[in-house]
């Protein structure tokens, strides 16, 4: 039987990139995203496995309810891999953010991956074997200027996963939380500014990060080897993790001079 694999955020980036990661006749793959022209590009160019594009916005509740029945229709009720990879960023200093802002980040980070996982559930416990990955950040495990809503969002699914994960310990399914640093795509482009607005220009830090295919790599293999958590980041954001971990007040003081756009 073909493996099920559902990611979420597919139509560029790192969704994309794992997309194309797991081309091969052995998968059939589900892609979701708003972008419906930019989901068919991404089908067009896997060459091997079986795909499904299932459009749809994570943050539309009904909507999100509508693409798991589609997923349980069109792979006979079970799924083996979700890939919960749908999200959005922020640039701008939490004084001078509104709080519709921090509600957003709030909903579209951590309130739909978690409503998607649950809605997912029974398929996942169906399969026998399954395995829940969640695409957060470097920003889930520490806090930086211009990143309040954002880190406030991804602090909140590492510790939603990491409870998931005991609590599904005896039920075959896996949980896998991986943390990306800078990687080139267009998350700070489209990330939210103070007032909601997105920031239409691409920040150093990611043009200068991973590529997408390069992270896509690293992912599969940690998703391969079923880690409980991997961060896939050049040294410098696996530095400030182990400074705020070892040595938190030297950290407090380095990120307030530390580049981090």
């Amino acid at each position: 039987m073909k493996k099920s694999i559902w990611i979420t955020g597919a139509s560029s980036g790192i969704g994309e990139a794992l997309a194309k990661e797991y081309d091969n006749q052995e998968h059939v793959l589900f892609l979701s995203g708003r972008n419906i022209p930019e989901l068919e590009r991404v089908k067009s160019e896997i060459k091997y496995a079986q795909v499904h594009i299932i459009p749809f916005d994570i943050s539309n509740e009904a909507a999100s309810l509508d693409a798991v029945q589609a997923v349980k229709d069109l792979s006979s009720g079970q799924l083996n891999l979700l890939i919960n990879n749908a999200g959005i960023s922020q640039r701008s200093l939490a004084l001078d953010t509104i709080l519709e802002v921090d509600k957003k980040l709030i909903d579209v980070n951590y309130i739909s991956q978690v409503r998607l996982t649950k809605a997912a559930m029974p398929m996942l416990l169906a399969s026998g074997n399954a395995q829940i990955v969640v695409i957060t950040s470097v920003m889930g495990k520490i806090g930086t200027p211009y990143r309040s809503a954002y880190a406030g969002s991804k602090h909140a699914l590492h510790g939603f996963f990491n409870s998931l994960r005991a609590e599904l310990h005896d039920k075959n399914v896996s949980v896998t939380i991986i943390s990306p640093g800078f990687v080139q795509t267009a998350i700070s482009i489209n990330a939210l500014t103070g007032d909601g607005s997105a920031q239409n220009s691409m920040d150093a830090g990611n043009a200068n990060g991973l590529t997408p295919a390069q992270f896509a790599k690293k992912a599969r293999k940690a998703i391969e080897r079923k880690k409980k958590e991997v961060i896939i980041s050049k040294f410098k954001e696996k530095f400030g993790v182990f400074m705020y971990k070892f040595f938190p007040d030297i950290f407090a003081i380095l990120i307030r001079k530390m580049s981090v756009r």
